[in-house]
């Protein structure tokens, strides 16, 4: 039954904040969480859809674009047609396109409808975060953050454990199948209890701005593709990455000019001017650029080196996000207690110490190692997330909260592909460097070549091998070895450039501008909705 107006108005009065916020955060965490969970069950699909490795790849590749296209524009949808009505729509067509997806008879049809998903999909986290930000007083806002940052940081995180469990123990459809009861929920759910503020209800197609619209779409889009394909396709030696390339500087360059002369832009750029609001989004690029880049590198070195299988790669991420549930409320409450730059710095340095710790890691690091390990890696997100959110929109006004939290959004999810691509052709590009150079000792005059070989040949022929034989034998298994070595080598490396680039950013960080505590921020109070 539909309420009155009155009804409404008086529950958009009454109704706790929190709930709303975990009422919206449903859906935002089913988008976020399909963001990874596809990642380690791409063999499994590609095999029974009689795919290719490379060509399955599109699976993820297709989501990315059409969630990077739709990301900078949701607010201004919301704008246009409401941002309740902007809300459910994302979540009915994220729901219909993930039970599509779940029936796919072919790639081709899967990779359409991960399109569809990737394009409903792209306006859950924007409005999400505008909706709570709209929920609670400015003095309430690191409640609110940490609720959103439990979405944004623990779903990532948690998406290739259930990914790989789900896919390992049923079947990859159920991957997609399980977020469709999830969002009739979250439709229900909102219909009923989330409302519009005044600032926030439709204010329709007043005009169109297509030329704004088609170069963020294909800019963005052309983007994506680049990033999600450059280092298979070994970047800018492909005329395909060529191409795109092209297209995305043209694109890019050409939406800037023109949508800061637009009075009233599609994506408003001039929001980044603001002196909060601006370092906060490069701050939020790089929390995306560590989340991401260690959430992909850590379970590829698992499964490479290791041995791991999906689920038990993905059991070692899982105890860092209990670990990020746990610290969240406490930096809840210290945000309107310490200055946002002292706790960005602590949750950078807590990062680059255990992207640090990370790097001397042996063949013989066990699992529980490599638990702690990540649990140090991933302890300082929380003193990121909030009070980087916090800082970013004490000083936006709440009709520009729609346009804001989709330009911030952007960025974390951009910060996300720069890192994937950058660490994977980085650690690939270490470990041929690697190789060249530990090569170099495989020689008779070295001193500690000649006993290994000379032991692993009389092992051989210890065993029934021929001395022709067991050379060649032992040779093929010191090089295999070297190779081993020098992937170990190069996954150390990576884990190397994130603890220098969260470092840099720690010491930036005490550079930031000031923040007003105790709920002193500027901007109107607004009531709960």
């Amino acid at each position: 039954m539909s309420l009155s107006a009155a009804a409404e108005k008086d529950i958009g009065r009454t109704l706790h904040p929190m709930l709303v916020a975990m009422i919206v955060s449903l859906a935002a965490f089913m988008e976020v969480l399909d963001t990874t969970i596809t990642n380690v069950s791409l063999p499994h699909i590609a095999g029974s859809l009689a795919a290719s490795p490379d060509e399955s790849t599109w699976i993820l590749t297709a989501y990315l674009v059409a969630n990077g296209i739709v990301l900078p524009i949701s607010g201004w949808l919301a704008d246009v047609i409401g941002r309740k009505t902007f809300f459910i729509l994302c979540i009915g067509g994220f729901t219909v396109a993930s039970l599509a997806c779940g029936m796919a008879t072919s790639l081709p049809m899967l990779i359409v409808f991960r399109l569809i998903q990737g394009l409903a999909g792209g306006g859950l986290q924007p409005t999400q975060q505008a909706i709570i930000m709209d929920s609670f007083p400015p003095e309430k806002r690191g409640t609110a953050f940490a609720v959103t940052g439990i979405t944004m940081i623990v779903a990532p995180v948690l998406g290739p454990t259930l990914g790989g469990y789900i896919t390992d123990n049923f079947s990859w459809r159920w991957i997609f199948f399980m977020n469709v009861p999830v969002g009739i929920m979250a439709v229900l759910l909102v219909k009923e209890f989330v409302f519009d503020s005044p600032h926030a209800k439709a204010h329709g197609f007043r005009s169109v701005d297509y030329i704004g619209l088609g170069l963020i779409a294909l800019g963005l889009g052309s983007l994506q593709v680049i990033l999600d394909k450059g280092q298979e396709d070994d970047w800018f030696s492909s005329h395909f990455i060529l191409f795109f390339a092209t297209v995305a500087a043209i694109c890019l360059t050409c939406a800037v000019f023109w949508l800061l002369s637009r009075k009233n832009p599609i994506v408003d750029l001039r929001l980044l001017k603001n002196a909060a609001f601006g370092p906060a989004c490069l701050f939020m690029f790089v929390v995306g650029f560590s989340l991401y880049g260690a959430a992909t590198m850590l379970p590829l070195l698992l499964q490479t080196q290791f041995g791991y299988d999906a689920t038990l790669a993905g059991m070692v991420l899982s105890p860092g996000a209990v670990a990020i549930i746990f610290l969240m409320p406490i930096v809840a409450k210290l945000v309107n207690r310490v200055q946002a730059r002292y706790l960005i710095a602590v949750g950078m340095g807590s990062i680059a110490v255990g992207m640090t710790v990370m790097r001397h890691f042996t063949p013989q690091t066990d699992y529980d190692t490599f638990v702690l390990m990540r649990i140090l890696q991933v302890a300082g997100l929380p003193f990121l997330f909030v009070p980087i959110s916090t800082m970013a929109f004490s000083k936006i006004p709440n009709e520009k909260n729609n346009k804001a939290s989709a330009l911030y959004s952007l960025m974390r999810n951009l910060g996300g592909s720069f890192g994937i691509a950058m660490l994977l052709s980085f650690r690939t590009r270490h470990e041929q460097a690697h190789q060249t150079l530990l090569a170099q000792h495989l020689s008779p005059a070295n001193i500690a070549y000649r006993p290994a070989f000379d032991h692993a040949v009389a092992t051989l022929m210890a065993h029934g091998q021929t001395h022709a034989v067991a050379i060649h034998m032992a040779m093929g298994a010191m090089y295999k070895q070297l190779l081993a070595q020098a992937t170990m080598l190069s996954y150390g490396d990576a884990f190397g450039l994130l603890a220098g680039v969260t470092a840099l950013f720690a010491i930036a960080a005490l550079f930031l501008p000031r923040n007003e505590l105790h709920g002193k921020a500027s901007g109107e109070p607004v009531a709960a909705h």
